[in-house]
């Protein structure tokens, strides 16, 4: 069961007290998150309120958006001229296995995340898993990498045995906690409580688009005691 309080809002419940977002689409102007820096500013301004601790940008990195490591690590260091507040922020990517994810794994071309920077967040399509997935992750683990699958409730085509042959690969897994309100619909919502259950979730993000998500979710938030301790990237 999950405890919910009618009277508490998302930003007072403090539910959010010290945690690490470790998705986000909070850089502006890269993929389909937030498009203007003001925008960027003012949620980070609602992280702080929550009690946030720190937050990772991870814009998309796929051939829909091929951003450049180059270019993200720019517009990363003037988002950071322009906040001036306490969270701690850092830059890593969602990287979509598809050719052009092949492409950058053969140069090593990657923007990894975690203190030691060696956690590589990915993600595939929500309908049909890519032509040789799991290779594809044991060829990450053999650049030293270890594989973080973003929202695994959220992809269609997994069923049970797929999570259990990618947690015995050791892949990581983060969750979207909007999955966990309904956000994405019923479905996903169960397949995430689910996970969660079987301790399947090593890390926890938002995967924020927009501030509207933050103004739409839902006015009785997870409770504290519900959420495990998720690591901190």
């Amino acid at each position: 069961m999950w405890p919910f309080s009618k009277r508490l809002t998302l930003s007072s419940s403090r539910v959010f007290e010290g945690f690490t977002d470790c998705h986000s689409h909070i850089l502006p102007g890269v993929d389909d998150g937030v498009k203007e820096l003001r925008e960027s500013l003012a949620i980070l301004g609602r992280y702080e309120e929550m009690g946030f601790k720190s937050v990772w940008f991870t814009p998309h990195i796929m051939e829909d958006y091929p951003n450049t490591t180059a270019d993200l690590r720019r517009r990363f260091e003037e988002l950071k001229e322009a906040y001036a507040g306490p969270l701690e922020l850092h830059l890593g990517a969602e990287n979509m296995i598809d050719n052009l994810f092949e492409k950058r794994l053969e140069a090593n071309d990657f923007l990894p995340m975690g203190h030691r920077g060696d956690h590589l967040l990915v993600e595939t399509s929500y309908f049909t898993p890519p032509y040789g997935f799991r290779e594809t992750l044991e060829k990450v683990k053999s650049k030293g990498y270890f594989p973080v699958l973003a929202h695994p409730e959220r992809y269609v085509y997994m069923g049970p045995k797929d999570y259990d042959r990618l947690k015995e690969m050791k892949i990581l897994f983060q969750l979207n906690l909007f999955s966990l309100t309904g956000y994405y619909g019923s479905s996903v919502k169960r397949v995430a409580e689910t996970l969660l259950k079987k301790g399947y979730y090593d890390y926890a993000g938002t995967d924020i688009h927009s501030i509207t998500m933050l103004d739409g979710w839902p006015q009785r938030p997870v409770a504290p005691k519900s959420l495990p301790p998720f690591r901190s990237l």
